[in-house]
């Protein structure tokens, strides 16, 4: 089993989020390695109880990418932080993959510079695994790219089916553009004009536009749109997601006959809430890089850090890398 790298030093509340999902993952049989400050993370381990685990080792690197750190001139100036270090793991094959909960824009660059891109890609793009109806869709761009070209979103368009085809086992994935209307001519003109590249690729199975109101609705199965868009709409459904339930929580405690019916709800809700709950991936896939990179939102707890690790390593064993490669050069000349 090949190793997933962990920047043990990325996120809001690391090392202590980011060494107990590791002891999660690795109890789960992922192989861990934590990189970071050695001595920082063997007393956390020690403090958890997990500092003899057979599958979960450290890689010592003792500077760190703080979460509001300037990313390009971080990653020029410091080349013994837990990211770039990461990163070197991931080029050297030592590890599959990097999952980082640290700065995103810093993840990004340094990505970028140790690793590149793959052969063709113009521009790499982050892709969100969320739930729609009863199965999955990969949305992105959802933040690598807050501009974008027709010629981006095709290429989206390509390393998302790929993904979901490798991933997730889905044979023919159906793409769609999220823009303001069904028609070919509605929306802006980076949305017009893509549909209209999209709409010539033969390689990919494009189904149209679809509304803000089809993303969780499995219309498609892999949705494409510049990072700006992608990630305002990704953040307005998660919190849209947490508003709901935490409305029904405090109607839930309102009066007697509420907290009856809640108490009759309980277990369904609880298996909605966990559905729609963004720490069940944990991370998302750096897609169009040349190495497996996951980047997970600062405030993961433990949980979302140990499901990043498992989808790191599910894609590492399913060839994500390799079907990337393959879904972009088949279109060079």
């Amino acid at each position: 089993m090949t190793a997933i790298a962990l920047d043990a030093m990325g996120g809001d509340d690391a090392p202590r989020v980011t060494v107990e999902g590791a002891l999660e993952a690795a109890a789960a049989g992922v192989e861990v390695i934590l990189v970071g400050d050695s001595e920082v993370l063997g007393r956390e381990l020690n403090r958890l109880g997990g500092g003899t685990r057979a599958n979960l080792r450290i890689v010592h690197a003792p500077d760190q990418v703080a979460m509001g750190d300037h990313a390009a001139r971080e990653v020029r100036r410091q080349r013994l932080t837990s990211l770039y270090v990461g990163m070197e793991l991931v080029k050297s094959g030592d590890a599959g993959a990097l999952v980082s909960m640290g700065n995103t824009g810093a993840a990004m660059a340094t990505a970028l510079v140790v690793l590149g891109r793959l052969k063709g890609v113009e521009r790499p793009a982050l892709g969100a695994v969320i739930p729609a109806g009863d199965g999955l869709v990969l949305f992105l761009d959802v933040g690598a790219n807050a501009d974008a070209r027709p010629s981006h979103l095709v290429q989206f368009a390509h390393l998302g089916s790929a993904y979901m085809q490798s991933v997730y086992g889905v044979a023919h994935p159906r793409v769609a553009l999220l823009s303001i209307g069904e028609e070919p001519s509605k929306g802006s003109t980076l949305v017009i004009e893509a549909h209209e590249a999209l709409a010539q690729e033969s390689r990919i199975r494009f189904i149209g536009n679809i509304e803000g109101r089809d993303l969780l609705t499995q219309h498609a199965d892999v949705i494409v749109a510049d990072g700006f868009t992608g990630n305002v709409a990704l953040k307005i459904a998660e919190g849209l997601v947490s508003y709901l339930f935490d409305q029904l929580r405090a109607t839930a405690k309102s009066s007697l006959r509420n907290k009856v019916g809640g108490m009759l709800l309980l277990p369904s809700l609880r298996g909605v809430r966990e559905r729609l709950d963004y720490r069940a991936h944990g991370a998302v896939p750096l897609l169009g890089v040349d190495g497996g990179v996951f980047i997970g939102h600062g405030r993961s707890d433990g949980h979302a850090v140990a499901s990043g690790l498992l989808a790191a390593q599910r894609a590492v064993d399913r060839g994500m890398l390799a079907a990337l490669a393959a879904s972009i050069s088949e279109g060079l000349p």
